[in-house]
């Protein structure tokens, strides 16, 4: 199966999600569409100096709208403006391949049932107190598709985390606690034939078929992606990634 009718069949499986461009805030209807990642900056400028302590931000979204993107361009124009950021995305607490074998769960990694959520939350709650030692996070590689622990350093000189997932604003335990333990939680939205098409690549990139492709993101992660959508309203900013 060619990629072109892969996409073709992605994009028919799922209606594209409603919203328009840029940034907006959920609650404030009436708000003037945010465009450019410079106000994004801005914003998390803000929320350091009314916090005083370390920021969390987090960025929820639908598989393959760009939050991986969002979060590390984010951290790097926060640290090139001055206020240090580190990027620690949630899918290092992705349990490892053989626990989810053992738990019978391998065929549909990625659904909420396959992080380690709970420890997830301790790091967050860790990387809010902890601001005297270096706090280690794991990381998630790609090309072996698994997590690798203490991969990545939060200095006490960092002033901003910036983390990323499916699931930030999920209301099942411990989720809800992932929630209040960040300063704020931003939603990525992109046009869902975009996603679709990008989602298809990235899994042939690291080794699907075009046609395991397919079925995995059919049978999978759009099943995830409803639930995730279904929490966007109690986003605190609706991004669009391609503007940043």
């Amino acid at each position: 199966m060619c990629l072109s009718v892969v996409h073709s069949a992605l994009r028919s499986f799922h209606p594209p999600a409603k919203g328009s461009g840029g940034v907006r805030p959920l609650r404030e209807e009436c708000a003037a569409p945010v465009a450019t990642g410079e106000r994004l900056v801005r914003r998390v400028h803000a929320l350091a100096s009314a916090d005083g302590g370390r920021v969390v931000v987090g960025i929820a979204g639908c598989p393959g709208a760009g939050k991986s993107t969002l979060a590390g361009r984010l951290a790097a124009r926060l640290t090139a403006s001055g206020l240090p950021a580190v990027w620690v995305p949630m899918d290092g607490f992705h349990l490892a391949d053989v626990e989810l074998e053992r738990l019978g769960r391998l065929g549909r990694k990625g659904a909420m049932d396959t992080f380690d959520a709970h420890g997830y939350l301790a790091l967050l709650r860790r990387v809010r107190a902890e601001t005297s030692a270096v706090v280690y996070a794991p990381s998630f590689d790609r090309e072996i598709e698994q997590p690798i622990a203490g991969a990545i350093p939060v200095p006490p000189a960092a002033r901003v985390v910036v983390s990323e997932g499916n699931y930030l604003l999920a209301t099942a335990d411990p989720w809800p606690g992932v929630r209040a333990a960040m300063t704020e939680v931003w939603y990525a939205e992109i046009d869902d034939a975009v996603r679709l098409d990008r989602l298809t690549r990235r899994h042939v990139e690291f080794g699907k078929s075009p046609e395991q492709a397919v079925r995995w993101v059919a049978e999978v992660d759009e099943p995830n992606a409803e639930a995730i959508r279904a929490t966007r309203g109690s986003a605190d900013l609706l991004v669009n990634p391609d503007t940043f």
